[in-house]
């Protein structure tokens, strides 16, 4: 009955595949633009700019603060929040794309084609391809024109040459005709990015729109924006006095949005913050297009392989499907089709996962920064912590970026498996048996254990009905325990059966488990410890060392009081003058003209500045009342008002004892 069942099943017509011999085959393609002699050329094209550059440095290292090659060694200042981050972003994404291409390709430099030692050609690709892509940061440092036309030049040879290979070559032998062309749509928009970018910073510059310079950070209004916001009187959240809880329409809603980043005005993302979103996306993009390349091809040739022989295979193992060999070839054909429809669902599911969790985590990094600006350290580290530099906290801060992207390809991996694996069960356990009405081994097997379900349910149900209506007794509007003595007796009894319920509970625990590490593998600014042991998470702990510095050097707050200090010494005018004015010139229009302050703007002055500094966490654990209060009594920094008022008691109490000691 199950095979004739199996023989009218009516399968879903699949696309028949060209047979083996009628397969493309790829030749090697060498581009017009010949790799090797652009690589040359470009190379000593990017050594001439660095020259060009520290030339121009050094005449202009009075108005920028640097000193010939030494200032352009610091392209770009990863912990200014207010500077353009298109550009790092741009060249990080290049660079990443170029690493991708490093590790899968035979030839890992194109100065060479020898491949005995290939992991040497690697280590050395390693340190030349930031070497090569370096200039492309570096023309945008100085803010000058020559900057921008010299960045504009190579970011347009750069896009260039790329986009004519691809042109010439877009079908390659590697992993797949097309593998080569589609992992370089990122590096070819980056590169786009960037040709477009550098003239427009120079158009802005031929108008006179663009005025960075050394001190833009500390002159950007951003600072005092922030600043002015945590003034604000905020209007409290409306809360409903009823006590009842949120409908289910609205707990859905609130759950998609904290799955949503939105922009805010007050807030900036720190520059690597944003290059790790990049990053991390980027490292999506190719892993996806990596694993779904190299193995549905594979998968459909091997579909394409089957033949009437496959029935004779299949008998060597005694495994008969059908009597007719054509019935056992479609069986198979759609078999190894679900394998293929499972593995794509797996791949596209993980990506899914993945991009949730990077907007996920897009939130969760505002939501630190901002409590940490504000000096609510224990409700991130659940701890009090001190927020200041560190050995470790200065190494996690420079690999964070390119740990969120080894993060991402580890997640990718291992998510992909265990989906495939867990779709693969559910259709051929699940679905395909209920559809064909045989080989239910899952269902027979669950049937046959009807007796102990049935026991589990009642056990059950009973616990919970005699706990609502036996042994808890309302009185006066509170609960408490009822029919003690047979409570202890229940619990006696079922004490063998809770012994079999704590075991599925065991195992649902064990899954639950599971699931939540590996879809939140990923994620760096979570732990998938407990709290208590947190700190051996080394994802978790890398990210809570990179907030530590990160924000005891670009607290908004802070550089916001010393934006202040300098509009308040007139250091501020100086540095807004022209660039190209003579030292000379500065230094008499600073000595003839007097700047008259009002009093009234000295002394609102001075209230930000006192402002600046009660609030600035950093300082909070060098005060004396850090050491006699825990850290909960402290509201932003300062003394909360009941302290404040417990102090004041104290002090009076203890005048009078003195006084009457004194009589």
């Amino acid at each position: 009955m199950e095979r004739d069942a199996l023989m009218d099943y009516e399968y879903p017509d699949l696309e028949p595949l060209p047979t083996v011999a009628q397969q493309e085959i790829i030749p090697p393609c060498n581009p017009t633009a010949d790799d090797k002699l652009y690589h040359i050329c470009i190379t000593a094209i990017s050594v001439v700019i660095m020259l060009i550059l520290a030339i121009l440095a050094r005449k202009n290292r009075s108005a920028n603060k640097q000193k010939g090659l030494v200032g352009l060694l610091s392209p770009v200042n990863f912990l200014d929040h207010t500077q353009h981050k298109g550009l790092a972003v741009a060249v990080f994404g290049v660079l990443l794309c170029r690493l991708f291409g490093l590790l899968l390709s035979d030839d890992p430099l194109p100065f060479t084609s020898q491949t005995a030692h290939k992991q040497n050609w690697v280590i050395l690709g390693v340190f030349y391809y930031p070497g090569l892509y370096y200039p492309l940061l570096t023309c945008g440092t100085l803010h000058n024109k020559v900057g921008y036309v010299l960045g504009s030049l190579l970011s347009w040879t750069h896009f260039g040459v790329l986009v004519w290979q691809k042109i010439d070559c877009p079908k390659t032998p590697q992993i797949h005709k097309y593998f080569s062309l589609f992992s370089s749509f990122p590096q070819i928009a980056c590169l786009a990015f960037l040709s477009f970018q550098y003239p427009l910073l120079l158009f802005k510059g031929l108008q006179g729109i663009d005025q960075d310079n050394a001190t833009e950070d500390l002159n950007s209004s951003y600072y005092k924006d922030y600043v002015k916001d945590l003034l604000k009187k905020k209007r409290p959240n409306k809360i409903s006095t009823s006590g009842d809880s949120p409908r289910l329409s609205q707990r859905l809603v609130d759950a998609v949005r904290s799955y949503i980043y939105t922009p805010e005005d007050a807030f900036r993302f720190p520059l690597k913050l944003a290059i790790s979103c990049v990053v991390a996306f980027i490292t999506l993009y190719q892993m996806c297009l990596l694993l779904i390349l190299s193995v549905v091809p594979t998968l459909q040739i091997a579909r394409m392989g089957v033949d009437l022989d496959i029935a004779k295979v299949l008998s060597g193992f005694k495994i008969e499907l059908a009597q007719d060999k054509h019935e056992v070839m479609r069986l198979v054909i759609f078999y190894m089709w679900c394998v293929e429809v499972c593995y794509i669902s797996a791949l596209t599911l993980s990506a899914l996962v993945n991009l949730a969790m990077l907007m996920r985590s897009m939130v969760l990094h505002r939501s630190n920064l901002k409590a940490l600006y504000r000096g609510d350290v224990y409700s991130v580290y659940n701890c009090q912590r001190r927020i200041r530099p560190s050995r470790p906290a200065l190494v996690c801060w420079m690999g964070y970026t390119s740990f969120t992207a080894a993060h991402t390809v580890v997640a990718v991996l291992i998510q992909t498996l265990v989906f495939f694996l867990s779709l693969l069960v559910a259709v051929f356990l699940v679905i395909i048996p209920i559809l064909h009405g045989q080989n239910l081994f899952l269902f027979q097997a669950l049937w046959g254990m009807w007796p102990f379900w049935l026991m589990i349910v009642l056990v059950l149900l009973l616990q919970h009905i005699s706990a609502r209506f036996c042994f808890i007794k309302k009185t006066s509007g509170t609960r408490d325990l009822d029919h003690r003595p047979n409570l202890f007796l229940m619990t006696y009894l079922l004490f063998p059966v809770s012994v079999l319920v704590g075991a599925l509970l065991a195992a649902w625990r064990v899954l639950i488990t599971a699931v939540f590490n590996i879809v939140h593998m990923g994620r760096m600014d979570i732990s998938l410890l407990n709290r208590s042991v947190e700190a051996f998470d080394p994802a978790y702990r890398c990210y809570a060392h990179y907030l530590k510095l990160e924000v005891s050097q670009s607290h908004p707050v802070v550089k916001a009081f010393c934006g202040l200090l300098l509009q308040s010494g007139g250091l501020d005018s100086a540095a807004q003058r022209p660039r190209d004015a003579e030292e000379g010139i500065q230094l008499v229009q600073k000595d003839k003209k007097v700047h008259k302050v009002s009093s009234a703007k000295r002394a609102r002055g001075r209230w930000q500045l006192l402002y600046t500094l009660v609030n600035n966490p950093a300082l909070v654990g060098t005060r004396k009342h850090f050491q006699r209060h825990s850290a909960g009594r402290f509201i932003n920094g300062s003394l909360s008002k009941n302290i404040k008022e417990g102090s004041k008691k104290e002090a009076s109490s203890k005048e009078a004892s003195n006084k009457e000691a004194e009589a």
